[in-house]
């Protein structure tokens, strides 16, 4: 990535792209009478403040979940990818199919890596061959291009799906001392809760090593499972439709970012009122 280039964030919805940089998102969507809307405006919480390790990644995860209401209050018509009744049903039949894998007679470390796996293959699986992927592809696309300052591939060193390997570690890891820790059903709740926070710290910082390593062993092992992931099902190619909704809350928020580093101020597009 480019050293003068703001760094870029971003989500496929079912209809559009979020995109989001340290201070700002923009979103924009295809609405139903076929013309972009787009809406903008400045995050409520900016994990780009945080440099406690133990918090950083906990609060990017809290930064952009905060993103949805204020996305969907802009645009009602945006359609977020975890409200599509196919994924909530895949994500509760993972969470029956763990609850019924900690009561197996299974030895502990097969137990938590299968329910590390059942946490996210369903809800991934769900969203192949969707909108969802190929927006997802179209995402990648318009900020990789942005970033290397050449035309980029579907795929992103940076996609969260890279987080997977360093998650799965992490998860199992917390979780068999967590289940060691803690004696009582209630304790071992309280344990789990805790091992899952220090998890995501944990992959976080992994994930960042890998980035700073990519050609070391360890680097590659730990990417491989995300990136795998993110080429066979959560991309997919877009359209050349897909790629202009993408570039057009690509533009949004670096015009936004651009002008706070420039010194002169960000006006956003809340209303989610502008039409192309």
């Amino acid at each position: 990535m480019s050293a003068a280039a703001v760094r870029l964030g971003g989500m496929a919805l079912e209809n559009g792209v979020l995109v989001h940089g340290p201070r700002f998102w923009a979103c924009a969507i295809r609405a139903r009478d076929g013309h972009v809307e787009l809406a903008s405006g400045e995050k409520s919480i900016r994990s780009a403040d945080v440099r406690s390790p133990a918090a950083r990644w906990p609060v990017r995860i809290a930064e952009v979940v905060a993103l949805f209401p204020a996305v969907r209050r802009a645009l009602p018509e945006a359609e977020l990818p975890f409200g599509q009744p196919r994924v909530l049903a895949a994500m509760l039949g993972a969470t029956g199919a763990a609850r019924a894998l900690r009561a197996s007679g299974l030895r502990p470390l097969a137990r938590e890596t299968l329910g590390a796996l059942l946490a996210i293959a369903p809800a991934s699986l769900a969203l192949r061959g969707t909108d969802v992927a190929a927006y997802h592809g179209a995402e990648h696309i318009s900020i990789g291009s942005y970033e290397h300052g050449e035309p980029r591939p579907r795929e992103h060193e940076r996609c969260g799906s890279h987080m997977l390997g360093p998650l799965l570690v992490a998860t199992v890891a917390g979780n068999l001392v967590a289940g060691r820790a803690a004696r009582t059903p209630r304790g071992k709740a309280v344990a789990r809760g805790v091992a899952g926070l220090g998890a995501i710290a944990a992959a976080g910082e992994l994930f960042a090593w890998t980035l700073r390593n990519p050609d070391r062993p360890a680097s590659r092992a730990l990417a491989w499972p995300g990136r795998e992931l993110q080429s066979r099902v959560l991309t997919a190619e877009p359209t050349a439709a897909q790629l202009e909704v993408a570039e057009v809350a690509l533009a949004e928020c670096l015009r936004l970012e651009t002008a706070v580093e420039n010194g002169a101020g960000g006006s956003a597009s809340g209303s989610g009122d502008s039409r192309r």
